[in-house]
């Protein structure tokens, strides 16, 4: 179990984020089509995956809106943004901010995205969402880079994430 805080108030997640060099936990989550996908759907492709509360709120738009910029140009590369959010939500998004480069991902299904990968927030306001973090895979799955931002309302450190990509 990880301690995060909201605006300086302690919550806590269901685990701990994905070693560096582990395996990346295999995933079901949503698409705005309302298609389940997992890793292999972006198989042969880094992967940096955006988890955030949901994009209603300033700071998870940032982080979205950032990496979605830094993904222009990148065949190589899926920037993935998972949140509780529905997929009509993030769609809507996504359309009234020009999003296009980053694929949105719900965990409208299932919570089991979160607790593999240590985000849930087992308590506090937030409780059955997730924590703000940044993951970062190979080509092959495997976890180089991660980041559980300590405060949720604080953005991600974005030229680690993006460096990992390299």
């Amino acid at each position: 179990m990880a301690t995060v805080t909201l605006q300086g108030n302690k919550l806590h997640t269901i685990g701990e984020l994905p070693e560096v060099g582990a395996k990346a936990p295999e995933f079901r989550l949503t698409t705005g089509e309302l298609k389940d996908v997992g890793l292999a759907d972006y198989k042969g492709k880094k992967k940096l995956l955006n988890i955030v509360p949901s994009l209603d709120t300033p700071v998870c738009a940032t982080s979205t809106k950032k990496f979605n910029d830094a993904a222009r140009g990148r065949d190589d590369v899926v920037m993935l943004v998972i949140s509780a959010d529905l997929p009509f939500a993030m769609g809507r998004f996504c359309g009234a901010e020009g999003v296009d480069n980053v694929v949105p991902l719900s965990m409208m299904r299932t919570r089991n995205f979160a607790k593999d990968y240590g985000v849930l927030l087992t308590d506090g306001p937030l409780e059955g969402i997730t924590a703000r973090a940044v993951v970062v895979l190979d080509a092959n799955d495997k976890v180089v880079y991660g980041q559980l931002v300590s405060e949720i309302a604080d953005e991600p450190d974005y030229d680690k994430a993006l460096s990992a990509l390299a």
